[in-house]
């Protein structure tokens, strides 16, 4: 029998690794901030991306890996003479690894107030159920 570890640990395991990699290459060491959770309905995952558009966002799902990945560019005017620049551009890409629970063909995702959320909703046979003990 094979013992579940959580999504979530996964997920930190995978972020340390790619982070390590990023150290080593040339590549934006930015990846947007995320929160990552299960409820009764499905698997959730949420990305700050402010001052993004949807259509510089890119979600792909492949096996049980979700990646998504991004290149934004703010417009810089040569009359401004900046003094902080915190607001993130550049690229990322960030992969999630999904639990087996969930319909991959059925995800959904929003994008609202700067905030990226996906949804997989769970297979019917991992949904909690009630079983009626018979007297």
């Amino acid at each position: 029998m094979t013992a579940y570890i959580p999504t979530v640990f996964n997920g930190q395991i995978d972020q340390l690794l790619e982070e390590a990699m990023r150290g080593m290459s040339h590549e934006s060491a930015w990846t947007p901030a995320s929160n990552v959770w299960e409820d009764e309905k499905g698997f959730h995952v949420q990305l700050g991306l402010p001052g993004w558009e949807a259509k510089n966002v890119s979600i792909q799902v492949e096996k049980q890996v979700m990646t998504v990945s991004g290149a934004h560019q703010a417009e810089h005017d040569a009359t401004r003479k900046v003094y902080q620049w915190e607001i993130p551009n550049g690229q990322f890409v960030k992969r999630y690894r999904l639990p087996n629970f969930v319909q991959q063909e059925q995800a959904s995702a929003t994008y609202r107030d700067g905030i990226l959320t996906i949804s997989f909703p769970k297979r019917e046979e991992a949904k909690a159920r009630r079983i009626e003990i018979n007297v």
